[in-house]
């Protein structure tokens, strides 16, 4: 079976060598959803919501509110993924649940997908 659960922060950024607005100092709001997999244990859940929310929120506690420039050197949205996608992943370990896919949302209307296989 599989359960989601989102969160957000904000934080600003920079793209360095970037040839348009986004080179200069600029924020978003990021929407952060994960989906996990696994079998529904025999206290019913797949795994309890808020150990996920503690997890996700460790996750993104080094980017929020920061200047993302002094966490990833060319902080695209495609690499903070990976950044989530791989801290989640390793906190996941001995819990008998896989993560599926981390969506970052970077403000309302652009979001990078990592799935599983796609990393």
């Amino acid at each position: 079976m599989k359960i989601g659960l989102a969160t957000e922060f904000d934080a600003a950024h920079r793209l360095p060598g970037y040839p348009g607005k986004c080179a200069r100092v600029h924020g978003h709001t990021y929407r952060v959803e994960a989906v996990l997999d696994g079998p529904v244990g025999e206290d019913g859940f797949v795994m309890d919501f808020f150990l996920v929310k503690e997890m996700l929120a460790a996750a993104v506690s080094e980017m929020d509110h920061r200047d993302l420039n002094e966490v990833e050197p060319n902080p695209t949205a495609e690499h903070l993924a990976y950044r989530i996608y791989r801290h989640l992943d390793q906190e996941l370990q001995g819990h008998g649940v896989s993560l599926v896919s981390i969506r970052l949302w970077e403000g309302k209307n652009k979001w990078v997908m990592i799935e599983g296989d796609s990393q």
